[in-house]
């Protein structure tokens, strides 16, 4: 838990910004791909398009365009960034991290970092990561991204995968917060490492290093136990949301926005519905950017300001259940004023 003391300050969200590829894949278009149809796709996830970048396009493409713009909507320059905080499955090569790859794209002369693997937690992960950064005094400008190129890592000839992944990146600036009130209020993290099996991506790492067998079995693919994550996801995306509102003694009532990981459409209203959550707060986009892992969230944040259903003072809760299993939710007073427009 985030308390404030005089020894640590409370950290914001400075700025947002996010940037998916321009070409479109749609459900029409996998049709011609794999044995699905567009009712199939919708009715069991919700998706109807997903962005996927064109060859050569990386991870560290993606987070550049995102970056450029929360450092330059947060009033800052490259020079202020201190910290970068990668959130990615899919980094640019195994090493150096993607977030060295972004500080020399940036030209942050100041700034070190890593990349954190959290799946679909990578964000909300990395974001705490910042917060506690910051409020510690480490950093005074903080660099989160969430950022993935799902589509390199993806069969499309499996039907039961290819149908869910997008590409996108979205990225924020963190900084101590000068308002009482606002900024990261609370979180709460956790991992269960023995759901590994039912979501992850076989070879390619030191136990099963790319062979021919590896590449022809097509073990360098997402592999996933749909029904095993789907329960999974569903009770305990519920259980971190209770545990942060009942230990702020927060009604669900009282959220203003709900913003989850987008996985699957039923995951999120069953999550809503669980908590007692009215469904006028859940903003759901997974049909027009499908599972973006890494940014999803930012993707739902920037939509809401967009759509003027997020305003200053807004209390905002985050909700994320990744591959490993990784589960990350988090309480964000809301601080930043009009729209995301640089």
């Amino acid at each position: 838990m985030v308390t404030d003391s005089p020894r640590t300050m409370r950290a914001r969200i400075a700025s947002l910004a996010t940037y998916v590829p321009p070409r479109v894949l749609t459900n029409a278009d996998l049709e011609t791909l794999v044995d699905t149809n567009d009712e199939w796709i919708l009715q069991r996830t919700g998706i109807r398009e997903r962005h996927i970048v064109d060859p050569g396009v990386a991870t560290s493409d993606l987070a550049l365009e995102a970056s450029r713009l929360a450092i330059a909507r947060a009033g800052l320059t490259p020079e202020d960034i201190d910290f970068v905080v990668v959130g990615t499955a899919t980094p640019d090569m195994a090493f150096p991290s993607t977030a060295c790859l972004l500080q020399a794209k940036l030209g942050l002369p100041h700034a070190w970092g890593f990349d954190l693997a959290a799946a679909c937690s990578g964000f909300v992960y990395a974001l705490t990561t910042a917060a506690q950064m910051i409020a510690t005094g480490a950093s005074r400008h903080a660099l989160v991204v969430g950022a993935d190129v799902m589509s390199r890592i993806i069969d499309y000839t499996d039907r039961t995968t290819c149908v869910l992944f997008g590409d996108g990146a979205g990225a924020v600036v963190v900084d101590a917060s000068d308002e009482d009130g606002i900024g990261i209020l609370d979180f709460e993290n956790y991992v269960d490492g023995s759901g590994g099996y039912a979501l992850c991506m076989p070879a390619g790492g030191s136990l099963r290093p790319a062979t021919h067998e590896t590449v022809d079995q097509r073990l360098h693919y997402v592999k996933q136990e749909g029904q095993a994550v789907f329960k999974y996801a569903v009770r305990n995306m519920e259980e971190v949301c209770r545990r942060i509102l009942d230990r702020n003694r927060i009604d669900p009532c009282r959220i203003d926005l709900f913003a989850a990981h987008q996985a699957n459409r039923r995951i999120i209203l069953s999550t809503a519905e669980k908590l007692g959550m009215p469904l006028e707060k859940v903003l759901i986009n997974i049909d027009r950017f499908g599972n973006t892992t890494g940014s999803t969230i930012p993707l739902v944040l920037n939509d809401a300001v967009e759509q003027k259903r997020l305003k200053r003072g807004d209390l905002v809760l985050l909700a994320s259940v990744g591959a490993g299993f990784t589960v990350g939710g988090m309480l964000v007073r809301w601080g930043l004023k009009g729209s995301c427009d640089s």
